[in-house]
């Protein structure tokens, strides 16, 4: 007599995003493939962390621009406290900038919010196999990187920033105040007020009003390319 096999377990795909027209579609477009589930959504990185511990995806999906603590953090806290989770940021950010800083805080992949179904779902897959899945003009500057052994990007003025240098930066182009900074990040106004020096000090910037208005116009550009 032989009996009936079970299917194969579906991955399970954790959708992280403030908008929610975002995730309700890239939610359809998920529960329509046959070999994936959509396991749960979270607005920012405190849900997300608790939304992750609570049901155990296979694989998160997290754009860059989060309220409060960033993606860029976001993936650095997930991956330490879940190793075999997989994560691929999926964001309007300039890939250019955003891409290499999601690697190496330990996302998988990475693909533009404007990218084709099949081109965000073939990445989805890359990643569950535990491939890297980005751009073909990313994997080529990546290389390039490499060989001239890491040589300093130049490309961009941004590109000398740290990640959290980078993540004060937009929160101070989406007009936030130092202490409203501080407690999104839960860091001191000190550690802020430190960074915002670093980011002047990097950007050639003289003042705090000019941060604030060059900040408030490269994130109304949608954090595109180099501080002109």
């Amino acid at each position: 007599m032989s009996s009936a096999r079970e299917p194969p377990r579906r991955p399970r795909i954790l959708i992280i995003d403030d908008h929610p027209v975002f995730r309700f579609g890239l939610g359809q477009l998920l529960q329509g493939e046959e070999d994936l589930e959509v396991c749960g959504e979270a607005v920012d990185s405190a849900s997300a962390l608790d939304a992750a511990q609570r049901l155990r995806p296979d694989l998160a999906i997290t754009d860059i621009s989060l309220p409060g603590v960033g993606g860029i953090e976001l993936i650095k806290r997930l991956r330490a406290l879940y190793p075999e989770l997989r994560l691929l940021v999926v964001s309007m950010h300039d890939e250019a900038l955003f891409a290499e800083r999601s690697l190496r805080a330990g996302a998988g992949g990475y693909v533009m919010k404007d990218a084709p179904a099949s081109a965000l779902l073939g990445a989805l897959r890359r990643v569950l196999r535990g491939e890297m899945a980005v751009s073909e003009e990313i994997a080529n500057k990546m290389l390039q990187t490499l060989v001239r052994g890491r040589e300093r990007d130049r490309e961009s003025t941004l590109a000398c920033l740290s990640d959290r240098e980078l993540e004060v930066y937009e929160l101070i182009g989406r007009g936030m105040r130092t202490r409203d900074i501080a407690e999104a990040l839960h860091i001191s106004v000190k550690t802020v007020e430190a960074h915002q020096a670093s980011i002047k000090h990097k950007l050639g910037i003289d003042s705090t009003t000019t941060l604030r208005r060059d900040a408030a116009i490269w994130l109304a550009g949608g954090g595109q390319g180099a501080r002109s």
